[in-house]
């Protein structure tokens, strides 16, 4: 019976999770992204086609090299290979809009129920059980993006053994908690450092493409004026590009990617005052409510809705 009912729990997920109430808020995010950029690029490029510019004098594929070339080969000796590959996945992140939803709420806060009632009505071996073996637990397999997000479900884990053990204060607990929140905050937001620090650059390597196209300009000093013109415009391009890339595009993406891995840092956070709650005496539906509460109002799932999800919960 209890297989059954996750079947039939796993088969409302899915529905749910293609249910317009869900899935357009997401992609309405992503089309906000891509209607931005294209507002960004189509009014600059617009408002020079409107002044009587010719698009063919912005066409300067080697300004573009240099700036581009120095700046992600600046990126490249300031952050370790780790922090490289993280920023590319943050950047996918950011253009997808894969910060938590309602339902991966939901999710967790159904886990944490399930645990906090099996310790409550079973007691602390089976949650122990459960906890050493979370890939064969039928809790956590129910709940499969809880279960594959590797660093949440250890967090979830590895305070839920502390809590088993039984000899550590609340406040300890919480001391421990707030550590590591810290590190974490710190690595997540990593690769927003790291983009940062190139939007910075970028101005700047703008202007060094700009001066190497004018010290070309000057090469070519005994040439005709509209020669010459045209050599100087093409280096004042350096200097449009690298503004135009640092505040119309990396600023933008790398925003766009704090704001997602902040919301995904909540999740911690929320696991965080429902344990706390939890070992300072309060019911498993009590407890929730504090960690509910910690969620965005956008995201926030009703009372209701966590009651109806996590009594199922419980009843794996």
């Amino acid at each position: 019976m209890a297989q059954g009912l996750t079947s039939f729990r796993q088969a409302t997920k899915c529905t749910t999770l293609l249910n317009p109430v869900w899935f357009p808020k997401r992609v309405e995010q992503v089309l906000n992204i891509i209607i931005g950029l294209i507002i960004v690029i189509g009014s600059i490029l617009g408002g020079y086609v409107a002044m009587g510019g010719y698009l063919s004098v912005l066409y300067q594929p080697f300004e573009f090299l240099i700036i581009c070339g120095a700046g992600f080969g600046t990126f490249i000796v300031a952050n370790s290979a780790k922090t490289l590959k993280d920023t590319g996945r943050g950047i996918r992140e950011a253009l997808m809009n894969a910060a938590p939803t309602k339902r991966d709420h939901l999710d967790t806060l159904s886990v944490l129920y399930g645990l906090m009632r099996t310790m409550r009505a079973k007691g602390r071996n089976d949650v122990e059980v459960i906890i050493d073996n979370p890939h064969e637990s039928e809790l956590f397999q129910t709940f499969p993006k809880v279960l594959a997000d590797d660093s949440l479900r250890n967090f979830i884990c590895d305070y839920f053994r502390l809590i088993v053990i039984g000899n550590v204060r609340p406040h300890e607990i919480e001391a421990l908690m707030d550590e590591e929140l810290h590190t974490l905050s710190r690595e997540e937001l990593r690769p927003y450092n790291a983009l940062a620090v190139i939007a910075e650059a970028l101005p700047a390597l703008g202007i060094v493409a700009a001066v190497l196209g004018v010290i070309k300009a000057m090469g070519a000093i005994d040439q005709e004026p509209e020669v010459l013109g045209h050599l100087i415009g093409a280096a004042l391009v350096g200097t449009f590009l690298g503004i135009f890339c640092s505040y119309g595009i990396v600023t933008p993406i790398a925003n766009k990617l704090r704001s997602v891995r902040e919301r995904k840092f909540q999740m911690y956070v929320e696991v965080k005052q429902t344990l706390l709650a939890f070992m300072n005496g309060a019911a498993p539906q009590i407890a929730l409510e504090h960690g509910r509460k910690t969620i965005s109002s956008d995201d926030r799932p009703t009372i209701d809705e966590v009651e109806e999800e996590t009594m199922s919960a419980g009843a794996v």
